[in-house]
């Protein structure tokens, strides 16, 4: 299991980051963190560190987590190749 997986309960984000989220991912939820925590422990989720950030792909979209800070940065849609 890596860190991120091992470190759930510490996921957080900043008001900024969940107006983006909600915005980016049409999401009509409250508690976008623990949205976000089901989604990256989701079995399907493939999960990735390149350099400072965790990225999560998952049900169509990227979940961009801060390795140290565990901040969840970021989400979107995949977008389709056209």
């Amino acid at each position: 299991m890596n860190a991120l997986l091992e470190n759930t309960d510490r996921l957080h984000t900043t008001e900024m980051g969940v107006a983006r989220i909600r915005k980016n991912l049409s999401l009509d939820t409250e508690d976008v963190v623990s949205w976000c925590r089901m989604k990256i422990l989701d079995e399907r989720a493939s999960v990735e560190r390149r350099g400072k950030n965790w990225y999560v792909t998952v049900s169509g979209c990227i979940i961009t987590v801060n390795a140290h800070s565990y901040t969840i940065i970021t989400a979107h849609r995949i977008r389709k190749e056209t």
